[in-house]
């Protein structure tokens, strides 16, 4: 881009701040009306909720407010590189979000877009594109390079199923080729890919890997949503429908929310609900590594029907000196010496919480996210040291 074209794109923003989500509603109505084979890509659960037009709309924003430096987004490039590699994007797929968008451009800022502006906006997401085809594309050699690893989609059989509590169940994943899996670092997730006959497309979903690495298989932990009827709930109640032995498909390992299994950094994990899967992951591996590294585990969640794996983090903490969990449930009869009632305080705990040199971990709902977040600010806690997972689009930019 020259500098005239980046002027163009910056000047862009106060339109974009205002009126960005009306852009971003308009592009995906008119690829989806174009493309309609993209709904076989794109969850269409966030496509209802808003929360993907949101997302699209903070990430044109800040691309265009950092256009004479993107290099500060490489990180957000990066979660959303390994989100599309998880979802087998290909480069081609590029040119056609492209065309919408910048049709979308001209068409939703009407007159004020002149010619000289949508050769910036052009050349400003080409530019964008081949950032992105980089880094998938060296995502996917790393991924084949790996002992067991592919691309795409592979098919794999579900070996057994555990209930975990009343609305969270376990599923075991074994390829149907019977061939060696691909390794993963604790925190990591795959996409499962399923038919919805009610919506009469596939969905994809990406889940956390809930265990420690095992050769055998791979472990998610699906919460079922409530709103079974609509498409952000479709796809965990279909897998909740599942049965040992149905057939599913799976996406290799992905993404940048992991903690090093060989640190010996002290780790506070810090969950809320369904939020405890990848840090479960954490937890099982460190188990296996590293016995004598400090972890503190807090968990919060409804109460005790909904709070799975609870026996399981209960005996590790009864036998490992270097575990002390804290449970919080919203709703108890009275408080025990492991359980308290109400929601985490981290400023109440700042005893057992700030270690010197630990890292701290967060998953959970976006507004759990964020209160954590800020606690840890407050606490003194550099955000280098900070790491949050948020399930879905990023609508979070703590960091």
């Amino acid at each position: 881009m020259n500098t005239k074209q980046k002027e163009l794109v910056k000047a862009t923003v106060p339109v974009l701040k205002s009126n960005g989500t009306d852009l971003t509603k308009h592009f995906y109505t008119r690829m989806f009306k174009h493309n309609p084979e993209l709904k076989n890509i794109f969850n269409m659960g966030n496509q209802a909720s808003g929360k993907q037009q949101n997302a699209l709309a903070g990430a044109v924003l800040a691309y265009a407010e950092n256009i004479e430096n993107p290099e500060v987004l490489i990180n957000a490039l990066k979660s959303i590189g390994n989100k599309h590699v998880s979802l087998n994007i290909t480069p081609d797929q590029y040119d056609i979000v492209g065309l919408h968008l910048i049709s979308s451009i001209q068409e939703v800022l009407g007159e004020t877009a002149n010619t000289e502006l949508i050769e910036a906006w052009t050349q400003a997401y080409n530019e964008l594109a081949q950032v992105m085809i980089s880094i998938e594309n060296d995502l996917y050699q790393s991924t084949l390079k790996k002992n067991g690893g592919w691309k795409g989609w592979r098919e794999f059989i579900i070996a057994d199923i555990v209930e975990e509590s009343t609305e969270i169940k376990s599923f075991y994943l074994k390829p149907k080729d019977n061939k060696v899996i691909a390794e993963y670092l604790p925190g990591q997730f795959i996409s499962v890919k399923m038919f919805i006959p009610s919506l009469g497309h596939e969905q994809p979903r990406q889940y956390s890997l809930s265990s420690a690495f095992s050769p055998d298989y791979y472990r998610i932990s699906v919460k079922k949503e409530q709103n079974k009827d609509l498409p952000d709930g479709m796809v965990s109640n279909t897998l909740h429908q599942k049965n040992i032995g149905d057939e599913i498909w799976v996406s290799a390992p992905a993404g940048i929310f992991y903690a090093d299994p060989l640190s010996e950094d002290p780790l506070v994990l810090i969950s809320g609900g369904i939020g405890a899967t990848p840090l479960l992951s954490m937890l099982e591996t460190k188990k296996k590594t590293l016995q004598d590294n400090t972890i503190i585990w807090l968990h919060s969640c409804r109460d005790e029907k909904v709070h799975a794996f609870k026996n399981h983090v209960e005996d590790l903490n009864r036998n490992n000196p270097w575990l002390t969990t804290h449970i919080f449930y919203e709703t108890i009869d009275r408080d025990s010496e492991t359980i308290k009632k109400g929601r985490i305080d981290l400023h109440k705990m700042k005893e057992e919480i700030l270690i010197d040199k630990a890292k701290y971990y967060i998953c959970g709902p976006e507004a759990f996210i964020k209160a954590q977040y800020n606690s840890l600010i407050e606490l003194g806690i550099g955000k280098e040291n900070i790491i949050y997972e948020e399930f879905g689009p990023q609508l979070l930019h703590l960091n």
